[in-house]
C-alpha cells in the first residue's frame, strides 16, 4: 500500500532523477579534477625546471647555484641537474618516500636520455627504480652543454589533493541529495495533497454523499481539476436525484397497474416485475419450490418470436380455469433488440362475465319456460274441458299449483340473491350449541341418503360447543351443500360433515365420494345459474335452480367468512367454509 502512494512514486522519481544527475556530475567532476591536478603538477614542475635551467645558465659557482635552487624549488619534489655522463646533482626533499635516482637510470631510459641529447622536453609518469612509488617527472635540456634539468615529484601528493577534492564533491553531493529528498517530498506532497483530497471526496461520492466538495487551493491545473470535480458532484447529485424520481415514478406506476408487467432480456431472464406479474408467475409455478421466478415455457417461444420478428406478439394462456392474455413487445437499444416487455392481463372475470351474461338469459329462460309451458298447457286443458271429471281437474290444478310454487321459489331466490349482493342481507346472530344443532341438520337427510344407498356421517372436533352466527342462514348453507353432495353421489358412496376448530375459526367440511367437478368448472360453481351438468339432465330427485351455491357464498361472506371448493373428477368433491367464532355485524 505504501509503494502505491502517488506521493512515494513522485518523491522516488524526483529523487532517482536528481541522484542520477548528481552521480553523473560527480563522476565527471572527479575525472576533471584528477586531470586538472596532474596538469597543475606538471605545470609547476615544468616551471621549476625552467627556473633551475635559467639559474644553471646564469651561475657558474655550483655552491651558490645549489643554494639558490633549494630556495626556489618545492620542498616535496627533487631537482636533478645532469652536467655530463659523470657529473650530476640531486636536491634534497621533505618527502622521505621520494628516493634519489642514480645517473645511470636517466641514460638507460629512452625518453629521459632523449632530453639529455637535446631532443626536446619531457613530461612523464613513471615508477621509481627498485620501488613501488609512482612519480611525475619533467625534463628540459641545458642550452650550452649536453645536460639537462629534471624535476620529479611523487604522484601521492596529486592523489592526496584529488582525494580531498573528491571528499568535498561527495559531501556536496550528499548534502544535495538530502536537500533534494526534502524538496522532492515537499513538492510531491504539495502536488498530491489536492489529489488525495479528491480521492477521499470521490469515495464519499461513491457512498452517496453528493454534498462533498474539494477545497480549491490553487489556480493551476489542479485547481481547475478541483473546480471540475465539484461541478461533477453537483451534476451527479442532480442526475441521481432525477433518476431516483423517475425510478420512483416508474415503480409507482408499475405497482398501481392492474395488469402484470415483466421485463425480459434476450435470454429470457426476468429483470423487472410488478405484483400482478409475480402472482401470475407463482400461479403458473404453484408446484415449484424454487423461490426464483423464471419465465414459463409457454412464454419462451413468444419471447423468441417477438425478438426474431421484431414486432408485437399476443398469446392467450389458460391454466386451472383462468384465462390470461399476454402481449409481448420488443425492447430496443437503439437499433438492437435487447429484450422484451410482456403485459399480462387476467381475462378470467371478463370472459366469465360474458359467459354469465349469456348463460343468465339462457338459464332464466330455461327455468321459467318449463313451468310457464306447464301452466299454459294444463290451464288450456281445463279451459277446453279436456279434463272431464272433477278428480282430473283437481290433478291438473294441483300440477299448476306446484309449478307456480316452483316459479315463486325461483323468483324469491333471485330476489334474495340480489339483496345479498347489494349488501341488504339481515343476520340474526345468536349463540348456538354446535353439536345438537349440527346433528339436527344431518338427521334431516338420513331418509334421502338411505333411499339412495348413501352413507351419511358426521365428525366433530371442537372444544367449545358455543358459537355465534345466524342459525337459519347457516342451516340454509349446510342444507344446500349436503343436498348437492347426496344428489351427486352414486349408490354406495359416502357423504361426511366434518366440523373442526382452529384458532378463532370454525371450519365446516362437506365431503362426498361422488362424480366430482371438472377442473374448468371449479372457478364458476358459485356463480348464479351455473351448473356443471351441461346437459341439464335432471337426476333422480329433481334438479336445483343453480342459485343455491351463489346464495351460500353470500351468506358465508355476510358472516365475515370464506368458502371454497376442492374437487377431482371421479374422486369426489369437498366444500369448505370458515366462520369466525364470534362475529360483529
Amino acid at each position: 500500500m505504501f509503494w502505491r502512494s502517488v506521493v512515494v512514486k513522485l518523491w522516488f522519481t524526483i529523487l532517482l532523477f536528481f541522484t542520477f544527475v548528481l552521480l553523473t556530475l560527480t563522476i565527471l567532476l572527479l575525472q576533471f579534477f584528477e586531470n586538472f591536478h596532474e596538469q597543475e603538477a606538471e605545470a609547476d614542475l615544468m616551471q621549476t625546471a625552467s627556473k633551475v635551467k635559467y639559474l644553471v645558465e646564469e651561475y657558474e659557482e655550483r655552491h651558490l647555484l645549489t643554494h639558490t635552487i633549494e630556495q626556489v624549488m618545492d620542498p616535496s619534489s627533487r631537482v636533478v641537474i645532469v652536467f655530463d655522463e659523470e657529473d650530476y646533482w640531486i636536491s634534497k626533499s621533505e618527502d622521505t618516500e621520494l628516493a634519489k635516482i642514480e645517473l645511470e637510470w636517466f641514460y638507460s631510459d629512452v625518453d629521459l636520455s632523449g632530453v639529455l641529447k637535446h631532443e626536446g622536453t619531457i613530461k612523464k609518469k613513471t615508477e621509481l627504480p627498485n620501488t613501488n612509488n609512482d612519480i611525475l617527472i619533467v625534463g628540459q635540456p641545458l642550452a650550452d652543454q649536453l645536460g639537462a634539468v629534471f624535476v620529479y615529484q611523487s604522484l601521492d601528493i596529486v592523489k592526496e589533493t584529488t582525494s580531498e577534492t573528491t571528499k568535498l564533491i561527495i559531501l556536496a553531493a550528499g548534502i544535495a541529495i538530502v536537500l533534494t529528498t526534502f524538496f522532492a517530498f515537499f513538492l510531491s506532497t504539495r502536488i498530491t495533497s489536492p489529489l488525495i483530497k479528491m480521492r477521499k471526496a470521490a469515495l464519499e461520492l461513491a457512498k452517496g454523499e453528493f454534498h462533498t466538495k474539494v477545497p480549491i487551493l490553487t489556480h493551476d491545473e489542479i485547481g481547475e481539476l478541483a473546480i471540475a470535480f465539484n461541478r461533477m458532484g453537483r451534476q451527479l447529485k442532480f442526475h441521481i436525484h432525477a433518476l431516483n424520481q423517475e425510478k420512483e415514478q416508474l415503480t409507482s406506476i408499475l405497482l398501481s397497474m392492474a395488469d402484470g408487467v415483466i421485463t425480459l432480456n434476450r435470454n429470457g431472464e426476468i429483470l423487472v416485475t410488478n405484483p400482478p406479474a409475480e402472482r401470475f408467475l407463482q400461479f403458473l409455478h404453484f408446484e415449484v419450490t424454487d423461490e426464483k421466478l423464471v419465465l414459463p415455457e409457454e412464454l419462451k417461444e413468444t419471447l423468441k418470436q417477438a425478438i426474431t420478428e421484431e414486432q408485437e406478439v399476443m398469446k392467450e394462456l389458460s391454466h386451472q380455469g383462468r384465462n390470461y392474455v399476454v402481449i409481448m413487445s420488443p425492447l430496443y437499444d437503439q437499433s438492437y433488440v435487447r429484450g422484451a416487455v410482456a403485459v399480462i392481463r387476467d381475462m378470467t372475470e371478463e370472459r366469465q362475465m360474458d359467459k354469465l351474461r349469456k348463460d343468465f338469459i339462457a338459464n332464466v329462460s330455461h327455468e321459467l319456460r318449463t313451468p310457464i309451458s306447464m301452466l299454459q298447457g294444463y290451464s288450456e286443458a281445463i279451459v277446453d274441458d279436456i279434463a272431464e271429471t272433477k278428480e282430473e281437474k283437481n290433478e291438473l290444478a294441483s300440477i299448476i299449483y306446484d309449478e307456480s310454487l316452483r316459479m315463486g321459489r325461483l323468483v324469491n331466490e333471485l330476489l334474495d340473491l340480489a339483496r345479498m349482493e347489494a349488501g341488504h342481507i339481515q343476520l340474526h346472530v345468536m349463540d348456538v350449541e354446535l353439536e345438537p344443532y349440527l346433528k339436527k341438520i344431518v338427521k334431516k337427510f338420513y331418509g334421502v341418503a338411505n333411499e339412495r344407498g348413501i352413507t351419511l356421517k358426521y365428525d366433530f372436533h371442537f372444544e367449545e360447543d358455543i358459537a355465534s352466527f345466524d342459525p337459519d342462514r347457516i342451516e340454509q348453507v349446510l342444507t344446500n351443500l349436503i343436498d348437492n353432495a347426496i344428489r351427486h353421489t352414486s349408490e354406495g358412496g359416502t357423504v361426511t360433515l366434518l366440523v373442526e376448530e382452529t384458532n378463532d375459526m370454525i371450519n365446516f367440511h362437506v365431503k362426498d365420494s361422488g362424480s366430482g367437478i371438472e377442473e374448468d368448472d371449479l372457478p364458476f360453481v358459485f356463480e348464479r345459474f351455473y351448473k356443471a351438468d351441461k346437459s341439464r339432465a335432471k337426476r333422480t330427485g329433481g334438479s336445483g335452480t343453480g342459485l343455491g351455491l351463489a346464495i351460500a357464498k353470500n351468506i358465508v361472506h355476510a358472516h365475515k367468512g370464506t368458502i371454497e371448493v376442492h374437487s377431482k373428477k371421479n374422486e369426489g368433491t369437498t366444500f369448505v367454509f370458515h366462520l369466525p367464532k364470534s362475529i360483529k355485524i
